[in-house]
């Protein structure tokens, strides 16, 4: 466990918090709703690209100084601030006081774009933003030049096993009391969908059927060419038997708190997902209503309360898409490149 403290006079500015990996949705923008807080209480996470102005735009960078700084795709532009802004929940800081002239915001709440807007309380040194505006993950991001991080008393909190982990089967429900499917899933899959399509080396990918198809067929449909299944991708990892031999690409779990993937055994590649996404895909099982005497009928599902189903077909999220893909090595491969460029300029059509 630790806290951060401001750099310039050694005020706490933080609930002692215990590091995770960085969501994978840390970045997405969604709809014009408030969306809930992006970390959980008590943890914190580290971004370790740059973030921040100064921006400089893809004109002025180069395909070399990019691929340099781990971008192998044409962006809009790039950071060169500074990196490792710490994220954490707006719960777990302490000590701040907004700075009046940096509060704007597109619609709802604030959205950084004027630089940091929280100054620590004490010595007045801008340290942090926060970020609630509508389409954003509500946090507040520490500047990682403004504080350091100091060792809590509290005890360090244990990094859970994977089997542990399975033995949990909890995860993030697909679909939202409201009827749309859960922004979590689309930046989940949009991300694990990128290295999907690597993986694929451009040829026909088959998916189980279930909700691995409604969440990932349409679009390698949309995106790989028609034919044959040349490749079939399999759910591996924790508490799951051995993935069919026929397999050659393994779906698997990225751990929240180390951001490190399950290595499947033999030589077929693997996919990482978020792990809240991956539990609910591997052990989800609708309950059906059990009768007081009897048993329920085949097919039949339960009407107490019915089982969430979404009002239209699953969209992976395009940015969260792209970032992604952009970080990959192999989407200098002339295919892969023309599906990034495809999707970049049309990133509302099908299947997104």
């Amino acid at each position: 466990m630790a806290v951060f403290v401001c750099a310039g006079c050694g005020v706490v500015l933080t609930a002692p918090v215990a590091q995770v990996a960085l969501p994978v949705h840390a970045r997405q923008r969604y709809g014009h709703a408030l969306l809930p807080a992006l970390m959980e209480p008590g943890t914190y996470a580290i971004d370790p690209e740059p973030s921040g102005p100064p921006w400089r735009p893809w004109s002025e960078i180069g395909a070399d100084e990019a691929a340099a700084r781990g971008v192998f795709a044409p962006v809009h532009s790039l950071s060169f601030g500074a990196p490792g802004a710490i994220v954490v929940a707006p719960g777990d800081i302490r000590g701040t006081v907004l700075i009046p002239e940096r509060c704007d915001g597109y619609c709802m709440g604030l959205d950084g774009r004027d630089g940091p807007n929280l100054a620590c309380a004490q010595c007045g040194r801008a340290v942090a933003t926060r970020i609630d505006d509508c389409t954003y993950w509500q946090a507040v991001w520490l500047d990682p030049d403004a504080v350091r991080r100091v060792p809590a008393d509290d005890p360090a909190r244990r990094t859970v096993d994977w089997e542990a982990l399975a033995g949990e089967r909890q995860g993030t429900p697909p679909v939202e009391a409201s009827g749309v499917w859960s922004p979590r899933w689309e930046a989940a899959v949009g991300a694990a969908l990128a290295h999907l399509l690597a993986a694929s080396a451009g040829m026909p990918v088959a998916v189980p059927d279930g909700l691995v198809a409604d969440t990932f067929a349409r679009a390698l449909e949309a995106l790989l060419p028609p034919g044959p299944p040349a490749k079939t991708v399999a759910l591996a990892g924790p508490g799951l038997s051995a993935p069919d031999p026929a397999a050659s690409i393994a779906l698997v779990p990225r751990h929240p708190q180390t951001g490190k993937a399950w290595r499947p055994s033999g030589t077929v590649d693997s996919v990482p997902l978020a792990a809240d996404v991956w539990l609910h895909l591997a052990f989800h099982q609708d309950q059906l209503t059990v009768p007081v005497t009897g048993g329920m009928p085949d097919g039949v599902l339960r009407d107490d309360p019915l089982p969430l189903r979404p009002r239209e077909l699953f969209r992976p999220d395009s940015r969260v898409f792209l970032d992604t893909l952009a970080r990959l090595p192999a989407v200098d491969q002339p295919w892969l490149r023309r599906i990034y460029e495809h999707v970049k300029d049309a990133p509302y059509a099908r299947p997104f």
